[in-house]
């Protein structure tokens, strides 16, 4: 389970899409950058292959969520 997830934008104008976001997972901080088409760029070590697709699924639903759906 994801703990701790926050996300901030990626540019200071708002307006162009792409976020950076953080999370803990199994007691390891993760971080990594969400682009617009959903594409996942891990900028701290990548997760275990067995909790990768997981975990996207995840951010993908948590980025749905903060960021399309509260517009």
């Amino acid at each position: 389970m994801l703990q701790h997830f926050q996300y901030h934008p990626l540019y200071k104008d708002k307006r162009i899409p792409g976020w950076t976001f953080s999370f803990y997972f199994s007691g390891k901080r993760l971080e990594g950058i969400y682009h617009q088409d959903g594409k996942i760029d891990w900028t701290s070590e990548a997760p275990d292959t067995s909790h990768e697709n997981n975990l996207k699924r995840q951010l993908h639903d948590l980025m749905l969520y903060h960021v399309y759906d509260q517009r």
